[in-house]
């Protein structure tokens, strides 16, 4: 390939960053972050109604519950979930003959994801309580509903709250798939933005310290929950 020449003792020019650009577009962006936002509540609800619903399929004594919930949880934790939102996209409505709209299916789609990360934290936090609870309300008398509504999920969720915390981090980044499926979140709207102004350096560097601004906090938030769990465990 042809080498440029910038003459003896020059050097190529400098970027010059232009971040005002942006302010132009500032109501696209709040558009893309308030559906983020909205996106992320959403799937992060659906996500743990469904890893209930799985934890408590897990957890059953029936066999064929706990064989589809595990055959639900492999399948949606070994598969890549770009390449679910675009099969629910484009074969699930071929499958099945339901049409859904772009927005539709990566909710679906990224709640259920979601969901069966979700049922293996619940699982895990119910069955890390001591069976003298489960004994002891048994003793009371107490049916096996209201032994886990009772005594041991109140007791479990401290323990879940960290991990759960943690995978609802995981969904609000997972939201930046969305622009594959042309939903205008804030990653597709600052793809807009930087066809527009041909500033995708400055257009991405923003989307980035967005995300860093919504992440950061609640990060910490988790790593204190998990440091104050870890603290109650040890006393």
């Amino acid at each position: 390939p042809a080498r440029v020449d910038f003459g003896q003792g020059t050097s190529p020019p400098m970027y010059e960053w232009d971040f005002s650009i942006l302010w132009g577009y500032r109501w696209l962006l709040l558009q893309g972050l308030g559906v983020t936002i909205a996106f992320t509540a959403a799937i992060i609800v659906g996500g743990l109604i469904i890893g209930m619903t799985g934890a408590i399929c897990l957890l059953s004594r029936f066999r064929i519950l706990r064989a589809c919930a595990l055959g639900f949880i492999e399948v949606f934790r070994c598969t890549p979930v770009l390449v679910q939102l675009v099969w629910f996209y484009y074969a699930l409505p071929v499958l099945t003959g339901i049409e859904m709209s772009a927005a539709v299916a990566a909710a679906v789609c990224l709640s259920l994801y979601g969901g069966a990360f979700y049922s293996e934290i619940i699982r895990g936090g119910v069955i890390s309580t001591d069976v003298g609870q489960t004994e002891a309300g048994q003793a009371l008398g107490m049916t096996r509903g209201q032994i886990m509504r009772r005594v041991i999920l109140p007791q479990a969720f401290r323990k879940m709250v960290p991990p759960l915390m943690n995978q609802s981090i995981m969904q609000l980044k997972n939201t930046s798939l969305l622009m594959v499926l042309a939903v205008p979140d804030l990653l597709y709207q600052g793809q807009v933005i930087a066809h527009d102004t041909y500033r995708p350096l400055e257009v991405y560097t923003f989307i980035a310290v967005a995300y860093f601004v919504m992440l950061f906090p609640i990060t910490l938030w988790a790593k204190r929950l998990e440091h104050g769990g870890s603290m109650a465990k040890e006393a």
